[in-house]
């Protein structure tokens, strides 16, 4: 199930529901990424960020009740490609990410698959 616009990247994924980070986190490794980072917190990702390279993010909009802006800024700011995945009907997001793709929960793995292709392509 590799699939070679994935063979060899780095993702991060930020999210504080733990069943639907292990099911991604499986998932992904499966279509060959060489790492899926895995964070919970705004705090676990930022020092994530700080201390590696990533080719690509997903980011859950609402974490525990803490908004994942802070983490999308980091990401901005070192160009890394990133979508947001959210719940929210309006989904939830700054004007200033209005252009950022977004992944309405609950997605379907093919629509997962979809986004990240596009980051990387």
């Amino acid at each position: 199930m590799e699939n070679k616009v994935f063979t060899g990247r780095h993702i991060l994924i930020v999210e504080d529901e733990m069943m639907i980070l292990i099911l991604i986190e499986e998932m992904l490794a499966d279509l060959g990424f060489a790492s899926v980072t895995v964070a919970a917190t705004v705090e676990q990702a930022l020092a994530l960020i700080d201390a590696q390279f990533f080719d690509a993010a997903m980011l859950d909009v609402n974490l525990n009740g803490s908004k994942s802006y802070p983490v999308a800024e980091a990401l901005a700011a070192r160009r890394v490609p990133f979508l947001f995945a959210t719940g929210y009907s309006d989904h939830g997001l700054r004007d200033l990410y209005r252009d950022r793709p977004v992944l309405k929960k609950p997605y379907k793995p093919e629509e997962l698959v979809d986004g990240l292709e596009h980051l990387l392509s």
